[in-house]
């Protein structure tokens, strides 16, 4: 589900959604009255986007338990928050088998079905869609590509002008070779026309 900027603040029942951020609050809209009001930085702000539940794993995103609970029921409502706690803790052994009894409190699981609940009512659960999901990955994809690609150039540049130093040493090499048998030869010939001179 897409939870994006929906929040609970502690103390005040029901949902709300992020409107604007100002200098010392924030500006949220109840979304069942569409009133307006402002959260102070003191109030204890939760985003849904940003909610997990405990596992004996890894935590598992709250819209991801929405989710489930919406296959489950098909779209339909989910139990009653006010229900035996019992029965809400199986239903919801049910949807997430794996989820942490001892740090899953029951206030946790009522919230859950509270706030499921009331997105379900004004039509706010939205999923979402594969395709952007599949697009995502694809990007991924080709970010990875596009990385290894510049490495394999840069190896490539790395090893080009390993060869184009090397090349260059050993025509330097060769020059100064050159240079030196040259030298040797105009000392023979000089040596050699002294000789006949003394002679």
């Amino acid at each position: 589900m897409i939870l994006k900027d929906l929040i609970a603040i502690s103390g005040q029942h029901g949902l709300f959604k992020f409107i604007a951020q100002g200098r010392n609050a924030m500006i949220v809209e109840h979304l069942e009255t569409k009133k307006r009001t402002t959260a102070f930085s003191s109030a204890r702000v939760s985003s849904l986007e940003d909610i997990s539940i405990f596992t004996t794993g890894e935590e598992v995103p709250l819209s991801k338990v929405f989710d489930r609970i919406y296959e489950k029921e098909n779209g339909g409502p989910a139990p009653d928050e006010k229900s035996d706690i019992k029965d809400l803790r199986a239903y919801f052994e049910e949807v997430l088998p794996e989820y942490d009894r001892e740090r899953v409190y029951d206030s946790d699981i009522r919230k859950v079905f509270r706030w499921y609940n009331i997105l379900q009512k004004l039509n706010l659960l939205v999923k979402e869609e594969p395709e952007k999901a599949g697009e995502k990955e694809k990007e991924e994809v080709k970010e990875e590509v596009k990385t290894e690609a510049a490495e394999e150039k840069e190896q490539e540049k790395a090893v080009a002008k390993s060869e184009s130093s090397t090349k260059k040493l050993k025509t330097v090499s060769g020059t100064a070779e050159k240079e030196q048998k040259t030298k040797a030869e105009d000392k023979g010939k000089s040596g050699t026309g002294k000789k006949k001179k003394a002679e």
